[in-house]
């Protein structure tokens, strides 16, 4: 995937007038947040920038929440941390490499750590947010908040 190109001395927003630095900052932060929003909906696995690896996940939407199943076999419950900061999901944590006898000749899996982000499109609950670690499976159920269901109202005369 490629990256957009960061702000650098004499960008092209400079030279329009009343557009500056401020500007190429609010720009260079949309960036930032559409590539966090691009990399979280990728179907592939990629390398993620602070050199942490991602995760398999699907992310499906009910009625009533955001469920979120992450792959994660062989990864201990204690070696996983689940945060929610406004609308961002973030699963982070390390597949430990295992001690082995004799010589490896092929590995596949990765290992290290690991980070996987999610930008959820609506306002949730967190205080009802769950989490279970089944099968090498991480499912988050993410409530979403309740909106304001529209209702008549009767006008009398």
């Amino acid at each position: 995937m490629t990256h957009p190109v960061r702000h650098r001395p004499g960008h092209v927003l400079e030279r329009i007038p009343g557009l500056g630095e401020p500007m190429a900052a609010e720009f260079d932060e949309l960036f930032d947040r559409m590539n966090r929003f691009l990399e979280s909906a990728a179907a592939v696995p990629s390398v993620a920038v602070r050199g942490a690896w991602v995760p398999l996940a699907d992310m499906q939407e009910t009625d009533e929440a955001y469920v979120i199943e992450v792959e994660l076999p062989g990864i201990k419950r204690q070696d996983i941390d689940v945060q929610l900061s406004e609308r961002e999901l973030c699963i982070t944590g390390e597949y430990k490499e295992r001690e082995r006898e004799g010589t490896l000749r092929r590995a596949t899996r990765r290992t290290g750590h690991f980070e996987y982000r999610a930008l959820l499109p609506s306002e949730v609950k967190t205080e009802k947010i769950s989490a279970s670690l089944t099968d090498g499976v991480l499912t988050v159920t993410v409530p979403k908040a309740q909106a304001a269901k529209p209702r008549h109202i009767e006008i009398k005369g």
